[in-house]
């Protein structure tokens, strides 16, 4: 959850607690300024990476040792998702990679994000770690692949319901 503005970025009044859009939201009082912090959700790509029969989980630096999760990153200005989660798995992964197929489209309100998940399946190339963002990397077999409850990891069941498995969650 976000921390609510206090002050107005356009003209610094103390913002409060207004009707808009049939919702309540942050809002400047000063009739001449308008601002209303939305506070839409952040687009977040993710790649469920295959390769060899395996998808590729990472850890993200500062992660616990146990927590794997899928390849992801924000969307940038002018940018696809298609575009965005090839760019984020050759950035984090040093891989090149083939879209697949869009998995899915999933809030994850807890981080006040929209994800959109593709399955991409990677080159044979090298692995080579963004050690600025991951800490580790490991491939698992399609059939031991264990989805987590929340975020990427619904996109993840989806993903292996689709090819015939039945896992269950973590």
């Amino acid at each position: 959850m976000t921390t609510p503005l206090a002050y107005c970025p356009r003209c610094a009044h103390a913002l409060v607690d207004a009707p808009h859009g049939g919702r309540t939201r942050r809002a400047c009082p000063e009739a001449r300024c308008g601002f209303v912090f939305w506070d839409n959700p952040t687009p977040v790509v993710a790649a469920i990476v295959e390769r060899n029969d395996k998808v590729v989980l990472v850890r993200s630096v500062g992660w616990p040792e146990k927590w794997f999760g899928l390849v992801t990153g924000f969307l940038e200005r002018g940018e696809s998702p298609e575009e965005g989660v090839l760019r984020e798995v050759e950035e984090e992964l040093g891989l090149r990679a083939e879209l697949k197929a869009l998995v899915g489209v999933y809030a994850f309100r807890r981080m006040n994000q929209v994800i959109v998940a593709y399955h991409v399946e990677a080159d044979g190339g090298q692995i080579t770690l963004d050690e600025t963002e991951l800490a580790a990397y490991k491939e698992v077999p399609l059939a031991k692949v264990r989805p987590w409850r929340a975020g990427t990891g619904q996109a993840l069941m989806e993903f292996l319901r689709e090819r015939g498995f039945a896992p269950e969650y973590l």
